[in-house]
């Protein structure tokens, strides 16, 4: 896949935070905490990879607690592209392909005001934009498997699977292909469900809001983040970095960053933690 100048610089730019962190724990005589804060292994002690051998079931139960927030954003874009008028067919292929809760959203609005096709391709490209972060995060953990098996983990992972996956990769080298075929697939589906159902029930539901189902999905980061929080040795670090990241987002957001805020946000917020764990 190409990737344009912007994108590289990105996917480059993490590289480098990512070098720059090992060779200074190197110096140290230290571990990342990633690797000290849950046992590896009680095998033998010369071991140096731990393979994460989890089975497709074991993800789809990992993405249980996941689902109410597909459910509810996924119930009211269908809603929207139903009153945006398109049609039940229309409305399955735009999940399927698309599969992004705000791209979909972008392009029902973007399509009732008789948007063009470019206009919308675009919108929608630098709106997801945060995903090469994202994949860059996870893609380390993958590093065992072929190109053409990562492109078809990429493609069905979102902002949840990434947080249930990230969750999970703590102490960890690397990551269950099956388990994370589980956990996007399952994913995928409950997606698509809550589309179509959204879509066929969206004309006695016209504001979903008033059920409360717009506040399921940042409900449910919370809970992953809290997770993620339990479970690393350095809390104080990983606190200070996300409260770094808020105020990022705030300020981005209130200078007309748009979508670029999550990924100005990341950049700052990353370099920051690079450098607090430098100094320490």
């Amino acid at each position: 896949m190409n990737l344009s100048l912007p994108e590289g610089l990105i996917l480059w730019y993490i590289s480098k935070l990512k070098v720059i962190r090992k060779m200074w724990m190197t110096t140290r005589g230290d571990e990342p905490d990633l690797d000290k804060s849950i046992p590896l292994t009680s095998g033998p002690a010369n071991t140096e990879e731990v393979l994460d051998d989890a089975s497709f079931m074991q993800g789809v139960k990992d993405c249980i607690p996941t689902l109410l927030g597909y459910l509810s954003i996924g119930f009211a874009a269908g809603v929207i592209e139903m009153t945006a008028g398109l049609s039940l067919a229309e409305t399955a292929l735009l999940s399927l392909i698309v599969y992004a809760g705000s791209a979909q959203f972008i392009a029902a609005g973007m399509l009732a005001s008789s948007g063009s096709a470019t206009a919308i391709i675009f919108t929608i490209f630098f709106v997801n934009l945060r995903h090469l972060l994202l994949s860059a995060a996870v893609s380390p953990y993958f590093r065992h498997l072929t190109p053409l098996k990562n492109m078809w983990i990429g493609s069905l992972l979102t902002d949840e699977s990434f947080g249930v996956a990230m969750t999970r990769a703590i102490g960890r080298k690397t990551l269950s292909e099956r388990w994370m075929h589980g956990l996007n697939i399952t994913a995928y589906l409950n997606w698509f469900v809550a589309n179509m159902a959204g879509a066929y029930f969206g004309r006695w539901i016209t504001n979903p809001e008033r059920l409360g189902l717009d506040f399921a999905l940042p409900a449910m980061f919370i809970g992953l983040v809290v997770l993620q929080l339990m479970q690393r040795k350095n809390k104080k670090l990983h606190i200070n970095v996300a409260i770094i990241a808020v105020i990022c987002v705030i300020f981005a957001s209130m200078a007309s960053l748009g979508s670029m805020s999550v990924i100005v946000a990341a950049v700052i917020a990353a370099t920051m933690g690079v450098v607090m764990e430098r100094w320490k």
